[in-house]
């Protein structure tokens, strides 16, 4: 009973074990930069709304100097997920868990200038017109360098050939104004601050900017997996007339939520499911949020997803039974297996004592046959005694479980045989005559067995 009990006891704490340490709130840390970014200002609103609601998930933002510092911090695994740009290499162990927005490739040209004695060049409609021009690149990273790379090889411009200049988000309005670039290059979500303002401070003097469209956006997408082939919606920067005044071609990336790979698929789908949970409460504060979409889930996906997200999408994620059910059920099996392993030992460990009873219950029988056929009083004393030895032996079998209640029902009715016996050959061997009622139940006693 002691050791079923133990089992028991065993199988509910594991149990409730296992529940706390599913249940309690577990701590992703998230890379996520630059500072002051939109993106870490996503991250900063999700990190409270997780708070705010005791989510079984709470974020805790790892600041980064950009998408190529996050991506590096989670190959390190200094963090558990990571902000990163699809267009730049991608660590070995992230997989795909959301993708916060999408990104697209504005470039265009700023209208003439209008200045006495000054002559204006040869007006810029097309991409391949670049080559010996400089082009202003809004943003310090240089993933955007790149991306002007692919563009202009796709046209077959020599980027060698290209000024390319950087200029901080800071400083954007006041270059364009001095007329620092021929060319800028954005890249950002299409409803960006940064470059609406941009392109509003393209225009002067009543001229209106030139949209350069890359109509081999589908090619480019083609050789270069992490872009996709997209559009620029006519009056997507607003102004009047509109900027631009018609659709323009163009090529996105997407920024993505990443995980590590071997974080547990349970953690990462409770994430997912948070995470568009609370979506709809942080668009009201920061309208990004509602570029948050489900992650591609299809096997040639660029960057594979993670089995949890997966899950969530597809509406096959686990509850606590379906993960931990084969624990349950082979608890129980090693319970059954425990209780009958711990009554065999403590069988096993009584056999001695089981033993020893069975053969004093024999002598008791025996000593029963020579009890009728004594001689001496001094003899039926002396197997009296023993007798009396006997049955307390027999007791204490009983109590430490070694014999059954039918066992000792057996050895009393032998008992009581043997008493019997004894008396009646006293009464024999002392001459006094035999009282009838009591050998009348030593009869029926007798006939019942």
């Amino acid at each position: 009973m002691f050791v079923i009990l133990a089992g028991i006891l065993a199988v509910i704490g594991a149990l409730a074990g296992a529940y706390y340490f599913e249940m309690r709130p577990v701590v992703l840390r998230i890379a996520v930069g630059p500072a002051n970014s939109d993106d870490l200002k996503v991250v900063q609103a999700l990190t409270q709304g997780f708070a705010q609601t005791h989510s079984h998930i709470r974020l805790r933002p790892v600041p980064t100097d950009g998408a190529a510092a996050s991506a590096q911090a989670l190959a390190d695994r200094k963090v558990d997920l990571a902000i990163i740009r699809g267009d730049l290499t991608v660590p070995d162990n992230a997989q795909a868990v959301a993708t916060l927005r999408k990104n697209v490739a504005v470039l265009w040209v700023p209208p003439a200038a209008k200045g006495k004695g000054k002559k204006a060049g040869p007006k810029i409609t097309k991409i391949a017109q670049l080559s010996g021009r400089r082009i202003g690149v809004i943003g310090r990273t240089p993933a955007n360098i790149n991306l002007l790379k692919v563009i202009l090889q796709q046209y077959g411009v020599d980027p060698a050939k290209v000024d390319i200049v950087q200029f901080p988000v800071s400083e954007v309005t006041e270059a364009i104004r001095g007329q620092k670039a021929d060319a800028y290059l954005a890249a950002g979500p299409v409803n960006s601050r940064i470059t609406a303002d941009a392109i509003a401070a393209s225009a002067h003097d009543g001229g209106a900017p030139t949209f350069l469209a890359i109509d081999s956006a589908e090619a480019i997408a083609q050789n270069h997996p992490n872009y996709e082939a997209s559009e620029i919606p006519a009056g997507a920067f607003g102004g009047s007339p509109d900027r631009p005044d018609d659709e323009v071609k163009t090529i996105s990336f997407a920024h993505h939520i990443v995980a590590r790979k071997d974080l547990p698929e349970s953690t990462v789908a409770a994430f997912t499911r948070q995470l568009f949970a609370i979506r709809q409460s942080v668009m009201a504060e920061f309208p990004l949020a509602a570029k948050i979409e489900t992650p591609d889930t299809d096997k040639d996906a660029a960057i594979p997803v993670h089995p949890g997200a997966a899950a969530f999408v597809d509406g096959e994620e686990k509850t606590f039974l379906d993960r931990y059910s084969d624990y349950i059920w082979w608890g129980l099996m090693g319970l059954s297996a425990m209780g009958s392993a711990g009554a065999w030992f403590a069988g096993y460990l009584k056999k001695d004592e089981r033993n020893t009873n069975s053969s004093q219950r024999e002598h008791l029988l025996d000593m029963l046959t020579a009890a009728r056929r004594c001689d001496s009083i001094e003899d039926l004393d002396r197997m009296q005694a023993e007798a009396d030895a006997i049955l307390r032996d027999t007791l204490l079998c009983f109590e430490h479980g070694a014999i059954a209640e039918g066992a000792l029902t057996a050895f009393n009715i032998a008992l009581e045989q043997f008493h019997h016996a004894v008396a009646d050959r006293k009464a024999l061997l002392i001459g006094t005559p035999q009282n009838p009622q009591r050998a009348g139940a030593q009869f029926r006693v007798t006939g019942a067995l």
